[in-house]
């Protein structure tokens, strides 16, 4: 049940995020997820999509630097507390958490985590050990 996460750097400068998401528009790429980070030189845009290695390809034939990650993603039940229990279950198995995001869809009553963990698959042994719902790649396409 692994994710892959395409991540490009993004220079911190007017107009260049616009550019970047003109890239996927212009090749038809869906969005699933996406997440921000930055600094007061570039930042790094990361997101799920239904076909990552034709999307890292897109960005690259564009000059554009982009990378391949193995993320995981959890299914939460749309509840207060849902996110600690899965961050519980990470810190009792020793597992550190490097970062976090959430995304929406038209599943009603759920919410979705990727989380970007140091160990992919001890973090995905240990959640289903605990009774936690974990997504695939091929789940994006579905959700």
């Amino acid at each position: 049940m692994v994710i892959e996460q395409v991540s490009v750097f993004v220079e911190n400068k007017k107009g260049s995020l616009k550019d970047i998401l003109g890239i996927l528009a212009d090749g038809g790429v869906d969005l699933r997820a996406i997440s921000i980070a930055d600094t007061s030189d570039f930042g790094i845009l990361r997101m799920i999509v239904p076909e990552p290695d034709a999307t890292l390809e897109l960005f690259r034939s564009r000059g554009v630097t982009a990378s391949k990650t193995q993320v995981t993603g959890c299914k939460l039940h749309d509840e207060p507390g849902a996110l600690h229990k899965v961050l519980s279950t990470l810190c009792d198995a020793d597992i550190s958490v490097e970062y976090i995001y959430a995304f929406l869809t038209r599943s009603a009553g759920d919410a979705y985590v990727i989380l970007r963990v140091e160990d992919n698959a001890a973090a995905r042994d240990v959640l289903q050990r605990a009774g936690h719902s974990l997504i695939s790649q091929d789940d994006i396409l579905t959700l």
